[in-house]
């Protein structure tokens, strides 16, 4: 592997491993912190909240740049492409935790399922990204790879453009689980629009890597355009939306533009990847690596801790909103270290932690067979007893 490979592994991992954390820092101090505290007026407050904004867009960005990357090593192969099936089955992983950490067992118990089951999140976001990323790559990967990279930059533009369309859109023809994945009209977070525009921008620069990754200037060159592109994007692309719109009469233009998250966060996007890119030889840590390569089991973690999920037993059920902004700051560092070194301590002893769970499992198995035996032997006792005091009340 060379020196550039490694560079751009460490880097990747280095920006997932700030996705998460940001991603446990923010939720912890949205569910926790008193709403005294939350002021936009404070220049804190505000920092804190717009920084919390840029995180979703990173994750689903970088979900789109790893698996596009590695499913163009093997590029040639097609279907038959090992990264496909991992893809899938990662996908399907994704999609069945995200409805899982949704269940309550409260309900279940009763007959019921909460009606929050139902409702897409970050989880079945991504997933259903990944399997519309193996339907264009199963379609497409005969294509040439810069064809293949327009495709998914047109893509990504298209789903960001007519927002305004889609984004409540009430669906009522389909049943509510199935619009919930397109509609955040019945209470949907992460529907799969405009979310999935995010991830195929991830694909498009994937795609800029894999060609021109190994040539000499490449990293200068690419961090210089990603640092311009975001620049514009931030500030420039509602006026240029706007241009558009008086250009063509198309009002989408305008209604973009006057509400131009999306872009705008792209442009986020691009240059703290551009950052990270720059200074990527800061990030060859094991630390950062572990970190950046467990987000999923981090998030199942801190979903159970904060929210409790299946029985409602998190730290939302006692400090709701109850926090001051210095405990809440704290108490979001320890969070993140709390959650990240449970999860990087499994994963370190797996391999003990599963033969003490294995033990565990054959103690309380031979407890339990134990107890069967005693209870049979009672009743065949007393079976025994009673057919004797049967027989003797005979004579």
């Amino acid at each position: 592997m060379s020196n550039t490979t490694t560079n751009r592994l460490h880097f990747i991992d280095a920006i997932r491993a700030f996705a998460i954390t940001m991603m446990l820092q923010g939720h912890f101090v949205h569910a926790l912190l008193a709403q005294d505290y939350r002021d936009r007026s404070n220049i804190i407050y505000a920092c804190w909240e717009y920084f919390r904004g840029i995180t979703a867009p990173t994750f689903f960005t970088i979900t789109g740049f790893v698996f596009v990357f590695l499913l163009l090593k093997k590029q040639d192969l097609g279907l038959k492409n090992p990264r496909v099936k991992k893809g899938v089955s990662r996908a399907i992983k994704l999609i069945c935790w995200g409805y899982l950490l949704r269940l309550s067992f409260y309900a279940v118990f009763t007959g019921t399922i909460n009606p929050s089951f139902f409702m897409v999140d970050v989880l079945q976001c991504i997933g259903i990204s990944l399997l519309l990323l193996i339907v264009i790559y199963a379609l497409g990967h005969r294509l040439n790879l810069r064809f293949l990279q327009y495709i998914f930059l047109a893509i990504g533009i298209l789903v960001f453009l007519f927002q305004p369309l889609y984004h409540n859109a009430e669906l009522s023809y389909l049943p509510e689980p199935i619009a919930n994945i397109f509609t955040g009209h019945y209470g949907s977070v992460f529907t799969i629009f405009p979310w999935f525009g995010y991830v195929c921008f991830g694909a498009f620069l994937a795609v800029i890597f894999k060609r021109f990754g190994q040539q000499t200037r490449f990293y200068s060159f690419i961090t210089s355009l990603l640092f311009l592109c975001g620049f514009l994007l931030i500030f420039y692309s509602s006026d240029f939306l706007i241009l558009l719109n008086d250009l063509t009469g198309f009002s989408v233009f305008k209604s973009v533009a006057y509400n131009n998250f999306l872009y705008m966060r792209l442009g986020d996007v691009f240059i703290l990847f551009a950052s990270f890119v720059l200074l990527k030889k800061i990030f060859r840590s094991d630390l950062i690596s572990d970190i950046g390569s467990r987000t999923l089991s981090i998030y199942i973690i801190h979903f159970f801790i904060l929210y409790g999920s299946w029985f409602g037993l998190g730290l939302t059920k006692f400090f709701s909103r109850d926090l001051t902004g210095i405990q809440a700051i704290f108490g979001a560092g320890l969070f993140i270290v709390t959650v990240c070194f449970m999860v990087l301590y499994y994963y370190k002893n797996e391999e003990k932690l599963l033969s003490y769970k294995n033990s565990v499992v054959q103690w309380l198995y031979d407890i339990i067979s134990e107890v069967k035996k005693l209870i049979l032997n009672s009743s065949r006792v007393r079976t025994v007893q009673d057919r004797y005091e049967q027989i003797k009340s005979r004579f």
